[in-house]
């Protein structure tokens, strides 16, 4: 599969997201671990999850002990394998999310998260989302105190704005390696983080690349011009997605959730897609 980079380390150039495998809807733990096992077959090297991927308020962190237990499970080698999680978001288990971005909780929220994945530090920790309770830039030192404290090994944020990803930068004192936001057809109003990442020379995260778990499956129907190259070229909608989002920066890394192995083997395959100017234009008009 192809590469691209976090922080000077070599990853897949497309993720698995995780939180499918966790929340609403989720598989059993059997079907999940298979589908994590389907995308270590196929290539990847980024996992995406966050202690808030749970169902029920007593399951804090259910994804990343998953996550723990599928490369603890895997037959190959996973020593290239970057863990990506997330800490300030939280479900309380009745449907709703809050945050906590206080640098106490932060910290707090890390030490939970290498205990269930299980490392002496976490390949990538990012700021899930902001707390207006909370300055942005005490929440980021939280950050910047783990990574000190080498507890993590890269730092990252997620549903940034602008102003919030050089602030971040600042605080890091130039260390911040990636930024996690929406992106999808669906939802282009990232392209303001997009480009300044570009700009920056830091990774791109796109969640829900497919425009969320509800709309994934009918991505070709809402987004024809999707469909119609993925006809012409014989595979799916969401490859050609996964394809277009590569082929816009050489810092995009999309990171598809998935609750199958034939959906994460799918799109792993984006990778090899390599889409025309022609393509690339009929895409770009589309949206």
């Amino acid at each position: 599969m192809k590469q691209r980079s976090i922080g000077g380390r070599a990853v897949s150039a497309i993720g698995l997201g995780g939180m499918p495998m966790s929340i609403e809807g989720r598989p059993d733990r059997q079907r999940a671990i298979a589908t994590i096992h389907a995308a270590l077959d196929s290539g990847v090297t980024l996992i995406d999850t966050a202690d808030a991927y749970h169902l029920h308020a007593n399951e804090v962190g259910h994804n990343e002990s998953l996550i723990a237990e599928a490369l603890a499970a895997y037959g190959g080698d996973t020593s290239d394998v970057l863990v990506a999680t997330k800490g300030g978001h939280l479900r309380p288990g009745d449907g709703s999310w809050t945050v906590n971005g206080r640098p106490e909780y932060l910290k707090q929220a890390a030490e939970g998260s290498l205990k269930r994945l299980g490392v002496e530090a976490i390949g990538l920790y990012q700021f899930h989302r902001t707390d207006p309770k909370v300055p942005y830039a005490e929440s980021v030192g939280a950050i910047r105190d783990l990574l000190d404290a080498g507890k993590i090994q890269m730092a990252g944020i997620s549903n940034a704005s602008p102003a919030q990803i050089r602030e971040a930068q600042e605080v890091l004192g130039g260390r911040l390696v990636s930024v996690q936001n929406q992106y999808s057809p669906a939802f282009l109003s990232s392209r303001p983080e997009l480009d300044l990442a570009t700009e920056l020379g830091i990774a791109f995260l796109p969640w829900s690349p497919f425009g969320g778990s509800s709309r994934a499956s009918g991505l070709g129907e809402t987004h024809t011009a999707f469909q119609q190259v993925a006809q012409a070229r014989g595979v799916s909608p969401q490859q050609v997605c996964l394809a277009w989002m590569l082929a816009t920066s050489p810092i995009v890394i999309p990171i598809p959730g998935s609750s199958r192995p034939e959906t994460a083997k799918d799109s792993a395959a984006a990778t090899e897609l390599v889409l025309t100017d022609e393509e690339l234009a009929t895409l770009n008009a589309a949206n």
